[in-house]
């Protein structure tokens, strides 16, 4: 039952926080589970992070196809200092998700300060939600700080 109540606190704080991914994602769940459609959950947990990840590379994908970038932009976007930051940004912000999803996978109960955190971003901070594996990757930047600077 506090699963539930959880979900259902979700819903309402994602729809007047205007994170609708948020609130869509605990009704879904919520009707899962009310359906008792349990049995769904541990693919859920699997894979769904996958069949996130491939819309979120779907939808970047999405302005070659249409051509809204052509190839030499690509060329000439590396060639620049803001084509090159953005080419460090991506090799950095991935080569973090691997430890910080370890980390979430480790520690789950991280998921929540993680979700009032974007909550919190999104409602006080006009903030757009990036989802749990970057803001794991963050968490994992912070925790390595903070015992380094601890030691």
């Amino acid at each position: 039952m506090a699963g539930d109540r959880i979900l259902v606190i979700l819903i309402i704080v994602g729809i007047i926080g205007e994170a609708k991914i948020v609130a869509i994602a605990a009704s879904v769940l919520l009707i899962i589970k009310l359906m008792k459609f349990q049995r769904f959950l541990p693919t859920l947990e699997r894979r769904g992070l996958e069949l996130g990840l491939l819309f979120l590379m779907i939808a970047i994908l999405v302005p070659l196809v249409d051509g809204q970038v052509q190839s030499l932009d690509l060329l000439g976007a590396l060639s620049t200092v803001t084509g090159i930051a953005a080419l460090l940004g991506g090799i950095l912000a991935t080569s973090l998700n691997g430890p910080g999803l370890t980390m979430l996978r480790m520690e789950p109960q991280l998921m929540v300060g993680i979700m009032l955190g974007s909550i919190i971003g999104i409602v006080f901070l006009d903030g757009i939600p990036v989802g749990p594996l970057t803001a794991s990757a963050i968490v994992f930047v912070l925790m390595r700080s903070y015992l380094w600077i601890k030691r």
